[in-house]
C-alpha cells in the first residue's frame, strides 16, 4: 500500500494530470446534471398531461354535450399519448432529444399525425447532446491520452526510465501501478458520479454495474491504444500527436462515413413524405363520389359494413372513413419506412462491433430505451391506441348513437407501458 499511496502523491503533484481529472469529474457532474434536468423537465410536460386534457375535453364536451353530435365528439377531441422516460434516460437521451415524447392524436388519419414534422432520420444523429455518453463516449478518450501519452516516454526523456527500471518492484511492474492508477481514477471520475445519480433516479444496481463495467471496457481499449502507440518509443509529444489523431479517426471521422455509407446503402425517404401522401389521399376523397369511399372503406373493414346507408347531407362516417381509406393508402409505405429505419439501425448496431465509439453510445441508449426500437415501441403504442380509439366513435358515428357528455368518460384512456 506504500508504494500506492507513494504512485498517487506522485501523480497529483503533477498539476496537469490533477486539473485533468478534476476536470473529468466536473464534466461528468455536469452532464448528469444536465440529463436529470432535460428527463425532469421531460416527466413535468408528461404529469401535466391529465389537466390540460381536462380543460380540453371540457371545453369539447360542453359543445358536444348539446348536439349529441358523435361525429363532432371524434373530430374536435384530442387525446394525449406519451413516452415516460426510463430511469436511465438521463444518461443518454439518444432520440428522446430529436423525436416526440408526446402526441396529441385524433381518430382521424393517423400516418400523417404520427410523420407530420418528421423531417429528418434521427437514428443516426451523431453527438448530439452533452449527456452523460457523450462525455464517455467523445470526451473520455482524450483524458486518457492527457494521462498516458507520457506515461513511459516522459522518464525517458527526463533521463529516469534506467533508474526506474532497476529498482526494487520498478520495471514492468511500476509501469502496471502507474497504469492501474491512472485507470481507476479516470473510472472513478466517470463512474462514481454516474452511479450516485442512476441509483437515486431508480436505476437497478445489476443496470449500473453493468454500465460500469462498459465504462472500464471503454477505458481500456484507448489505454491498451495508448500502450501500443508508447511501445513505438517515439517523443512525449509524438505520442500526444498520434493518439489525438487516432481519436479524430475512431472517434468522429470513422463513425461519420459509416453512418453516411449506411445512408447510401439503404435510403429511406423521409417520414414527412408519408404525411403528404396521405393528405393527399384524404383531399383526394372530396373529389370522388361519396359511393366510390364507402365502398373502398367497406372492402378493408366489413365490420361497419351494416351501418345505414349515407344519406344527401355531409355525414361525419364518410369523413371518418376517407380518413381511414387515406391511412390504408399509405400502410404500405410506412411498413417500408419502418422496415428501412430497422435495417439502418441493424446496420449501425452491426458497425458497433468494429468502433467502441459507435457500440457504446448504441449500448447506452438501448440501455436507457432512448433508442429507436424504443421510439417505435412507442409508435406501436400509439397505433394500438388510435385503433382502439376509431373503434370507440366508429359505434357511435356508423350507427348515428348519439354522443352525450357522459360519454367522453368512456373513451379509452392511452396506456404507456401497454399496447395503447
Amino acid at each position: 500500500m506504500t508504494l500506492w499511496r507513494h504512485e498517487l502523491r506522485l501523480l497529483l503533484r503533477q498539476r496537469p494530470s490533477a486539473l485533468a481529472l478534476l476536470l473529468l469529474a466536473l464534466l461528468t457532474t455536469a452532464a448528469l446534471a444536465t440529463g436529470m434536468a432535460e428527463v425532469a423537465r421531460q416527466r413535468a410536460a408528461i404529469a401535466a398531461i391529465p389537466a390540460a386534457q381536462a380543460e380540453d375535453i371540457g371545453a369539447v364536451a360542453d359543445y358536444v354535450g348539446r348536439t349529441k353530435d358523435a361525429g363532432s365528439a371524434a373530430y374536435y377531441s384530442f387525446h394525449p399519448t406519451w413516452d415516460a422516460p426510463a430511469p436511465l434516460a438521463f444518461a443518454a437521451l439518444g432520440m428522446r432529444d430529436v423525436a416526440p415524447y408526446m402526441l396529441r392524436v385524433r381518430a382521424l388519419g393517423l400516418e400523417a399525425q404520427i410523420y407530420d414534422g418528421d423531417t429528418f432520420n434521427p437514428e443516426v444523429a451523431l453527438p448530439g447532446r452533452f449527456d452523460f455518453a457523450f462525455v464517455l463516449v467523445f470526451l473520455a478518450p482524450l483524458f486518457v491520452i492527457a494521462l498516458f501519452h507520457d506515461l513511459q516516454s516522459g522518464e525517458r526523456e527526463a533521463g529516469r526510465q534506467r533508474t526506474l527500471d532497476a529498482l526494487p518492484r520498478g520495471g514492468a511492474a511500476l509501469w502496471r501501478r502507474r497504469t492501474a492508477l491512472r485507470l481507476a481514477l479516470l473510472w472513478a471520475a466517470l463512474a462514481l458520479p454516474f452511479a450516485v445519480t442512476a441509483l437515486a433516479e431508480g436505476v437497478t444496481p445489476g443496470v449500473v454495474l453493468l454500465v460500469s463495467g462498459v465504462i472500464l471496457a471503454y477505458l481500456l481499449f484507448w489505454i491498451a491504444l495508448a500502450a501500443l502507440v508508447g511501445r513505438l518509443r517515439w517523443s512525449s509529444v509524438a505520442n500526444a500527436a498520434t493518439l489525438a489523431a487516432a481519436w479524430l479517426v475512431l472517434v468522429l471521422i470513422v463513425p461519420t462515413l459509416g453512418h453516411v455509407a449506411i445512408n447510401r446503402a439503404i435510403p429511406v425517404a423521409q417520414g414527412a413524405e408519408i404525411a403528404l401522401a396521405q393528405r393527399e389521399a384524404v383531399n383526394h376523397a372530396w373529389d370522388i363520389p361519396r359511393a366510390v369511399t364507402m365502398r373502398r372503406f367497406y372492402a378493408t373493414h366489413p365490420r361497419w359494413s351494416d351501418a345505414p346507408p349515407l344519406g344527401t347531407a355531409f355525414h361525419y362516417k364518410w369523413y371518418l372513413a376517407f380518413h381511414q381509406n387515406g391511412d390504408d393508402a399509405v400502410a404500405a409505405r410506412s411498413r417500408g419506412y419502418r422496415a428501412a429505419l430497422e435495417r439502418r439501425d441493424r446496420a449501425g448496431r452491426a458497425f458497433g462491433w468494429l468502433l467502441p465509439s459507435v457500440g457504446v453510445q448504441a449500448l447506452l441508449t438501448r440501455l436507457a430505451r432512448t433508442d429507436l426500437s424504443a421510439q417505435l415501441a412507442y409508435q406501436d403504442r400509439i397505433r394500438a391506441f388510435h385503433a382502439r380509439l376509431r373503434s370507440f366513435y366508429y359505434g357511435y358515428v356508423f350507427y348515428d348513437r348519439p354522443f352525450g357528455t357522459a360519454d367522453f368518460a368512456r373513451a379509452p384512456r392511452f396506456d404507456n407501458h401497454a399496447g395503447g
